[in-house]
């Protein structure tokens, strides 16, 4: 389990049943007896109850704590396929020691005929999940921000099949016969054949095609389903996870957001030169059926590039292309995916101009406040750009420490970074202000010191002058005078480099304790926590993502093949001073960018 998944789900009103996973390798790896195991599983359950309580609602806290007794926990091996709860185990007359003996006479193939995951976990869910009726009059406050007085907001509490459509895409899956298929959940209202239907965040208006149910592993293909239903809907050709579709155009749900993001990036391209066009299709759709990889082109080289949670992501996602979509690919060693900021405000306005001298743009830049920072990552200020009075947006700036007046110029909340427009009296700013913030979101996408991501960085447009006639104003002018400006205020207010760390624990007999110290402190890893439970240690560790490539087989051969690993938290924390440099000329040289800095690149 994890903390933030916990938190996540709770404040979405996710009532949660425990599965306890990868029990196969307490048993065959770590060798734990019947009792350790037990007493562990007693302390997870406990180290769960806890955040439930700590996290969800009042009301909801003691009610929907996990316990062995009502079936509520689960435990057993997803690699493996089976699973266990006591009901179960009672109901089939399963002992705790007939699981033990599978592993130790290795018959446990027969565990997953005799338990098989799927038949356990549906009892569970059946049993202790609430149905969408009652579960959508708390969970739509949570999760829709509309009007819940509108027609839409009230058929959504209710799920009301008769109400208005809204159907929200959490899944694409690429079918061999019938192409594209958008998985979801049916809010409200009826989904039938041929309707009109409007996608809110492509803005496209088009017609349902086939509608699917789910049965089992199966898709039956029908004319209607009603709400409360998981639906499948063929035709949806842009449809990406996270999509609100609705009868006509209407306030979305609020964005799906990934636990972690990508931190590790590989080039990839097809061997067969030939095979390229299909290696272009093939990436768009493994990144919709996989939303936590970020896919894109490098626009000056041309490659493709593909970023993932780690190098074990990434491996998965490359034999997947080479197994299940037959292409034969390579890819390129992995390279950390850094994150730029600035540590102190950008002191007087940098003067960004464009080429032909006309326009003259003038920035500050400024650290986003610890409140503001907190805020945007737990989604009380939605990101976006702002386009028209928002009350409730303003509410929740202020809510986090914002000044009134300025809350009301924020134009731009992006990847946590805000644009805020501090001009006064500009008279062709409505004709300029969409070019802004483009390019304040292309610089967002690659600062200043070596084009990476950037992070918790607040850019203020303080003044402009532009020239009357709108001809020697368009994006050509005004792009790179932005670019220059931002860039610029950004280089004078301390700009610095954060590296990925990931929080890990690894177990292993208690032997290997020194072991695993000694391989966190070779990574540039700091110690957090180390216990003892019965004949196993459990130490969790911070360490760099960049230090961290083929420290899988490292584990194995340092703990005898009895060491196991698991990512438990992730952030990004600024680089050691002493490799700053050394890392950003290597990141300057990687991309092709001249050693001194050139703002106007």
């Amino acid at each position: 389990h994890r903390e933030h998944q916990l938190i996540d789900l709770s404040l979405e009103e996710v009532k949660l049943i425990l599965f306890i996973n990868k029990v196969d390798r307490l048993m065959k790896e770590l060798q734990l007896t019947p009792e350790v195991m037990q007493e562990r599983f007693m302390k997870i359950i406990a180290s769960v109850n806890k955040l439930i309580k700590d996290i969800a609602e009042e009301e909801y806290g003691s009610k929907w704590a996990v316990n062995v007794q009502d079936g509520s926990v689960c435990f057993g091996s997803a690699f493996h396929n089976w699973a266990m709860s006591l009901d179960y185990m009672q109901k089939k007359n399963i002992s705790f020691k007939e699981i033990i003996d599978a592993y130790d006479n290795e018959t446990w193939t027969e565990l997953k005929k005799k338990a098989p995951l799927h038949e356990v976990l549906l009892n569970a869910v059946i049993k202790h999940h609430p149905n969408p009726v009652d579960a959508q009059k708390y969970r739509i406050p949570k999760i829709w921000h509309g009007d819940k007085e509108s027609a839409l907001g009230k058929s959504l509490l209710s799920c009301n099949p008769n109400g208005k459509l809204a159907f929200v895409v959490v899944k694409v899956v690429v079918d061999p016969q019938a192409g594209e298929i958008a998985a979801g959940r049916l809010f409200s209202g009826t989904l039938k054949k041929g309707m009109p239907i409007y996608m809110n965040i492509r803005k496209t208006a088009l017609r349902s095609q086939q509608i699917y149910v789910y049965n089992g592993a199966k898709r039956e293909v029908v004319d209607n389903v009603p709400s409360g239903n998981i639906v499948g809907l063929g035709g949806l050709k842009d449809a990406y996870p996270g999509e609100t579709i609705t009868d006509e155009a209407d306030e979305p749900f609020e964005k799906i957001t990934h636990i972690f993001e990508p931190v590790i990036t590989k080039s990839i391209e097809a061997k067969n030169p030939a095979d390229l066009p299909d290696l272009a299709k093939i990436l768009v759709q493994v990144s919709k059926e996989d939303p936590s990889l970020q896919i894109y082109i490098n626009q000056e080289t041309g490659e493709y590039l593909m970023s993932g949670m780690g190098e074990l992501h990434l491996e998965i996602i490359e034999n997947r292309i080479k197994d299940t979509k037959h292409l034969d690919i390579q890819t390129s060693a992995p390279i950390v995916v850094y994150r730029e900021t600035i540590t102190a405000p950008s002191g007087a306005p940098f003067e960004g101009k464009s080429p032909n001298k006309h326009n003259k743009l003038y920035f500050t830049v400024e650290p986003v406040t610890e409140e503001l920072k907190t805020a945007i990552k737990e989604g009380k200020i939605p990101a976006g750009r702002i386009k028209k009075k928002d009350m409730d947006l303003w509410e929740s700036l202020e809510a986090a420490g914002m000044d009134s007046k300025q809350s009301r110029k924020v134009r731009d909340i992006f990847n946590g970074n805000i644009l805020v427009d501090g001009t006064r009296g500009i008279v062709h700013i409505g004709e300029v202000i969409e070019m802004i913030m483009d390019m304040f979101e292309d610089v967002m996408k690659a600062g200043a010191i070596a084009r990476e991501p950037c992070l918790n960085i607040k850019v203020t447009i303080n003044d402009m002058k532009l020239h009357e006639d709108a001809i020697h104003r368009g994006p050509a002018q005004f792009y790179p005078a932005v670019r220059m400006g931002i860039r610029g205020a950004m280089s004078q207010a301390k700009p610095s480099l954060y590296e990925p760390i990931q929080t890990m624990r690894f177990e292993a007999p208690i032997a290997y304790m020194g072991e695993i110290s000694k391989l966190i402190a070779n990574k540039r890893g700091q110690l957090i926590d180390m216990k003892q439970e019965g004949e196993t240690v459990i130490v969790l560790g911070k360490l760099p993502v960049g230090e961290m490539f083929g420290m899988s087989s490292e584990l194995r051969s340092a703990t005898g093949g009895r060491g196991i690993s698991s990512l438990v938290d992730q952030n990004f924390e600024r680089l050691p001073d002493e490799i700053q440099h050394t890392i950003v000329t290597r990141i300057r040289q990687r991309k092709g960018l001249k050693a001194d800095e050139d703002h106007s690149e």
